[in-house]
């Protein structure tokens, strides 16, 4: 007597491995749909484009992770709370935080510390030299630090809005740079002529 093949006995283990664990399901079902919103959510509160996608596996690992002890009861807030305390974490490791990396910190509930009043003094009176500084240039030189220094302006550009030759530009920039410094720090209290 030939025995049949059991193929039943195939399809048992196919099926038992094919069945998701009650997190999987829940994941998949409830999580995973919020993903366009959660991806909204990162690109506007966290500028660095290129880490997106990273920050979002971290929210769903760290999701996925928490509800292996319990599934939450609110899924869409668990997962925003989440996405929320990842960026706080964040921008905490990097201790100095660029001004590009959160769009807005308000949103994310962040403490700012604000300088003491010490501190806020001694740069506004900073902030009332280096005016007073700019002001005592000569006026073409003031032109080229403010459109240079301040405004961001190239070399280039700043002769084409000045109408003269880049040349000329860097010698403002460099006499301008050097009487600032010396006003502010008090090193040489000589001006430009």
């Amino acid at each position: 007597m030939t025995e049949a093949p059991d193929t039943n006995r195939g399809s048992a283990n196919r099926d038992a491995e094919m069945t998701a664990s009650p997190v999987e399901d829940w994941f998949v079902r409830e999580v995973l749909p919020l993903e366009a919103a959660l991806m909204q959510f990162l690109q506007h509160n966290w500028r660095n484009k290129a880490d997106i996608a990273d920050l979002r596996q971290d929210v769903y690992t760290q999701v996925f992770d928490a509800a292996q002890k319990t599934i939450p009861d609110n899924t869409r807030a668990f997962v925003f709370a989440t996405a929320r305390n990842l960026l706080i974490n964040r921008l905490k490791r990097e201790h100095i935080v660029p001004i590009e990396a959160v769009a807005d910190v308000e949103a994310l509930n962040a403490a700012i510390e604000a300088p003491g009043p010490e501190r806020s003094t001694i740069a506004r009176d900073e902030l009332r030299r280096l005016q007073a500084a700019l002001d005592r240039l000569p006026p073409r030189c003031r032109e080229a630090v403010i459109l240079g220094r301040i405004e961001g302006l190239s070399g280039r550009e700043i002769a084409q809005r000045m109408g003269i030759t880049e040349q000329a530009v860097s010698h403002h920039l460099i006499t301008g740079v050097r009487a600032l410094v010396n006003e502010v720090f008090g090193e040489d209290r000589k001006r430009p002529q």
